[in-house]
């Protein structure tokens, strides 16, 4: 069975625009990379587990925050080039950031060192404008984007934008 993953995609609004939270995946093979790397907070769910469970778990263990309740909007899934399946929610939050956590992972590095180090899942997170979200994320998501902006009757817009991020 190919590999499933899950995610919550929070935003919120401010003046014209949607904002969104995305992270930035830590680890060496990312460190240097911004257009094109940005991730939803998500990860991989086991056959029978719950996928809106598998993406609040994967939200706290990315981000070191709980969650918010309320309502989730359903934006789909989308099949990734690898084969993956990406399911995703949307949920309006002005979480704070600023506490942000992410859990560590560990990994051989430099390679082939014999040396273990730990590294985090995500090395920041941001609130971004959905044109500025769409340059900032990996290609595979980007449907995800372009269906919350038509949940706002919206389109992305790729013209240059005042900076509105927020990095932790």
């Amino acid at each position: 069975m190919a590999k499933q993953s899950a995610g919550l995609l929070l935003y919120k609004r401010a003046a014209k625009d949607i904002l969104v939270l995305l992270v930035h995946p830590g680890g060496p093979f990312w460190a240097k990379k911004d257009k094109g790397s940005w991730s939803i907070p998500k990860g991989e769910f086991i056959e029978g587990e719950d996928p809106q469970d598998a993406a609040k778990r994967e939200f706290r263990e990315e981000l070191g925050l709980t969650s918010p309740e309320g309502q989730t909007i359903d934006l789909g899934s989308v099949k990734q080039s690898s084969g993956k399946m990406v399911y995703i929610w949307a949920q309006e939050s002005d979480l704070d950031i600023s506490k942000m956590k992410s859990n560590m992972f560990e990994m051989q590095w430099p390679p082939k060192s014999g040396q273990m180090q730990q590294f985090p899942e995500a090395d920041k997170a941001a609130w971004l404008t959905l044109a500025q979200a769409s340059e900032k994320i990996v290609k595979g998501q980007l449907p995800f984007l372009e269906r919350l902006a038509e949940q706002f009757g919206q389109e992305i817009s790729s013209e240059p934008q005042d900076e509105q991020t927020a990095l932790f």
